[in-house]
């Protein structure tokens, strides 16, 4: 669990799983996530965009941390349209993120 980034570090938005595990992010990396971006929106009436902080209930604390690793990587490779690495996805965690990457509309 991280805790080296301050609540109020407008930078940077917590994930939390559903087993309790928490991922500090770059508020950039976060909204790579169309759903990320709805909810931490400013100028939306969410408390998530308040507090800086999403709980994620369907998603648990090891898919969590592989969804933090894609949404840096998308961040990374955005502008990038030559040859971009493959994203190494373990075979047993597939289904899974595919469930979590539709959820999050990325």
């Amino acid at each position: 669990m991280s805790d080296s980034i301050p609540d109020n570090d407008n930078d940077y938005v917590r994930l939390i799983s559903s087993d309790g595990y928490e991922y500090a992010i770059s508020r950039a990396a976060a909204f790579v996530s169309v759903t990320l971006r709805g909810m931490l929106d400013r100028n939306s009436s969410f408390v998530e965009s308040q507090q800086n902080r999403v709980n994620l209930t369907t998603i648990n604390g090891v898919l969590l941390e592989k969804v933090c690793e894609y949404l840096y990587y998308n961040l990374k490779h955005k502008n990038n349209p030559g040859n971009i690495p493959e994203f190494d996805v373990p075979p047993e965690m597939a289904l899974e993120l595919l469930v979590a990457s539709d959820y999050l509309d990325v």
